[in-house]
């Protein structure tokens, strides 16, 4: 009989807003979990706004999540919710008569963490998103009950939106496992006091720190990053 292998090592990425880099901060440390020997792979659950490539919606998000994974083991796992409409899920998906619901995504996660070392689950948006009435990307971090790793959008405004965001993972009672810096504004002023600032109020290690560039290529940012302990 053969022995079933544990499950991979999995983490829940969020970010502090939309548009703050959550998806380039998932394929680096994909590539930089991949740099040590490990099978890695990206799922984003919920995704809003899609093309049909040969007969299949594609997520331009899920496509890079899919291009920095070890293998690709299809859409269907790797982005069990996706919507056309580029706007916010619980709205895309009310306009497709469909709800949200958790069980399609857990069954995914599961059968991902067979097959890989490594599975980095990157949420949508910011950790309040909501994702169907009285159901939010909070709940679904809950749901699947994964160490959470943070996102945080270096620009005017970080800190109180950094620490918001931890307060509401600490208050669901999930571990936040770490976060990362990530310069998304190449005008802000003060970025390492504003780093260490966040560095002394956030109860988790910083994995690194991403830095502004105009094209970004994860896998040459790879050694930047590190997966929590």
């Amino acid at each position: 009989m053969t022995q079933q292998k544990p499950p991979a090592r999995a983490w829940f990425i969020t970010g502090t807003d939309t548009e703050i880099g959550k998806t380039h901060s998932t394929c680096t440390l994909l590539h930089a979990a991949r740099a040590q020997g490990l099978t890695a792979l990206g799922m984003k659950p919920v995704a809003a706004g899609a093309e049909l490539v040969d007969g299949e919606r594609v997520n331009e998000d899920v496509a890079a999540l899919r291009a920095a994974s070890s293998f690709d083991p299809g859409l269907a796992l790797l982005n069990p919710w996706c919507l056309a409409s580029p706007v916010a899920p619980h709205i895309a998906a009310e306009e497709e008569g469909v709800r949200i619901t958790p069980g399609p995504i857990q069954d995914a996660l599961g059968v991902l963490r067979q097959r890989a070392d490594v599975v980095l689950v990157e949420g949508v948006g910011g950790f309040r998103v909501p994702l169907a009435d009285g159901y939010d990307s909070a709940d679904l971090a809950t749901d699947l009950a994964l160490p959470v790793i943070l996102v945080v959008g270096l620009r005017l405004g970080c800190i109180n939106h950094a620490l918001l965001t931890v307060e509401a993972i600490e208050r669901r009672g999930l571990l936040l496992a770490g976060w990362i810096a990530n310069r998304i504004d190449p005008h802000m002023l003060r970025p390492e006091q504003n780093i260490d600032s966040l560095r002394a109020r956030i109860p988790a290690p910083l994995l690194g720190v991403l830095p502004w560039c105009e094209t970004r290529d994860p896998a040459a940012h790879a050694e930047r990053l590190r997966l929590p302990d």
